[in-house]
């Protein structure tokens, strides 16, 4: 059962090369940011697989409210985007998690796990700002309702 829903999640609408490139893109411009907002360029590779959870971890979040959980909720607007923001602020918090045990296998000061709810927070903030770009370019997103 679980790899079922595994396999459905990873379904997507376009290919899997399309999703990893920009996912990992946006990964290294989020890991050369912090890098050269700390002065030391070797944090490069380190903070671009940190920031990979977020970024790709956060797409299969999306992936899963959409094909699992969105189906299975009512289509009742005020249902529908509570239950999101849940899903948005849990999964965060999880990638949040896998995040800081993968900080100890690197070369950087691993953030404490008692911050878990930060990345429930930090996922929901990144996908706000992504469904206002969606809807800013008449994209279906999470403010319509239509995304």
């Amino acid at each position: 059962m679980l790899h079922a829903t595994l396999r459905t999640v990873m379904l997507s609408r376009e290919p899997l090369s399309r999703t990893l490139i920009r996912n990992v893109a946006i990964a290294a411009a989020v890991g050369a940011g912090l890098a050269i907002h700390d002065r030391e360029l070797s944090l490069w590779l380190p903070c671009s697989v940190l920031a990979l959870w977020f970024s790709l971890g956060g797409h299969y979040v999306e992936a899963l409210f959409l094909n699992q959980i969105r189906p299975r909720v009512r289509t009742v607007r005020r249902m529908l985007m509570p239950s999101r923001l849940l899903v948005w602020f849990a999964g965060g918090a999880l990638l949040y998690i896998g995040m800081a045990i993968t900080a100890r296998a690197l070369p950087l000061a691993a953030p404490g796990f008692r911050l878990w709810w930060f990345g429930g927070l930090l996922l929901v903030g990144i996908e706000l700002v992504v469904h206002a770009v969606l809807a800013l370019r008449g994209r279906p997103n999470f403010y319509m309702g239509s995304g």
